[in-house]
């Protein structure tokens, strides 16, 4: 796999972004936060394009909003 600069700096701003809500639903002890926090970690992981990085992890905060307005 071969690393490129960008791809370092999208996963590292992604990765963090997905920390954060893992903890914030751990701490909270909120199930959708948590799962969506560990969806965008390894999907910073995961995927090689930081453009799909980028697009995957709007889907998973997108559906966590959604879920969030359906009452969960």
């Amino acid at each position: 796999m071969y690393f490129s600069g960008a791809w370092l700096f999208t996963s590292l701003f992604v990765g963090s972004v997905g920390a954060g809500f893992f903890l914030y639903g751990k701490k909270q002890e909120r199930a959708p936060q948590l799962v969506a926090g560990i969806l965008i970690a390894i999907d910073s992981i995961i995927v090689a394009s930081p453009t799909w990085m980028c697009l995957g992890a709007l889907g998973v905060i997108g559906a966590l909003w959604f879920a969030l307005r359906a009452g969960m």
